[in-house]
């Protein structure tokens, strides 16, 4: 496969190798040592074009380095919005949630999309039926609802996502859980209902915890990011040929 694509979160970095909008092995890391785990995939094979999108801002130094290890290099970060401009997408939008915007757009051609993304934090975009991008919403995610209970409420238990839980909780920790839990299914359910026709996406790390729990009909691309980097690459990578 001839392009790399990362996608460097919050919580961890996910990289794959691409071919248009195949993607091979997907590589996970959580850790301080970003770049060399970036290194680390290209030590066999240098990729025609590496496309990193990160949460932070990559650095010159970083950007120098990973240039040498691939023909063609694009960096998607705050300081580099000329893509999101082009694909009619406001600037303020993270690149995470554009890759799965523009995934959406190209798996539901013609059809409006509400792509919902389980991670660190949950946001919530919705386009129509041309693509056009309506706005979108960012909350809390699952885990993250979890840590900031037991943060910011020392006697209350951290506890951890549940394999079930009752809708209304009948015991300490299921009054925790169900709260968490079934407070996202609420939300979920009620954004679902402001585009009622929209085809509906979920991905990230909570998507099939969340999927199976819910009655509308949906689909899960776990690695919707991926797939729109990867098509960002391929777009990348014939224009500049």
């Amino acid at each position: 496969m001839s392009n790399l694509i990362v996608d460097i979160g919050n919580t961890a970095v996910k990289a794959s190798w691409s071919d248009m909008m195949t993607l091979g092995k997907t590589f996970r890391y959580q850790g301080e040592k970003v770049q060399e785990f970036i290194l680390s995939l290209t030590t066999k094979e240098k990729p025609d074009v590496m496309v990193i999108s990160s949460v932070y801002t990559i650095s010159g130094r970083d950007a120098e380095l990973f240039k040498g290890e691939c023909g063609k290099l694009l960096i998607l970060d705050s300081e580099h919005t000329d893509i999101l401009k082009e694909k009619g997408l406001p600037e303020y939008l993270s690149y995470d949630r554009a890759a799965s915007i523009l995934a959406a757009r190209y798996l539901f051609k013609g059809k409006g999309c509400s792509v919902v993304d389980f991670g660190t934090t949950l946001t919530v975009d919705f386009t129509d039926k041309e693509g056009k991008y309506l706005g979108g919403n960012i909350s809390l995610g699952c885990r993250t609802r979890f840590k900031a209970i037991n943060r910011y409420s020392r006697a209350l238990p951290r506890l951890d996502t549940p394999s079930d839980t009752p809708v209304i909780g009948d015991s300490f920790n299921t009054s925790i859980t169900s709260g968490v839990v079934s407070g996202i299914m609420f939300e979920i359910e009620g954004y679902l209902g402001v585009y009622p026709d929209n085809i509906v996406v979920f991905t990230g790390g909570d998507a099939n915890y969340f999927a199976k729990r819910i009655k509308t009909s949906i689909f899960v691309v776990c690695n919707l990011v991926l797939m729109g980097l990867a098509l960002i690459a391929d777009e990348y990578l014939r224009n500049e040929n």
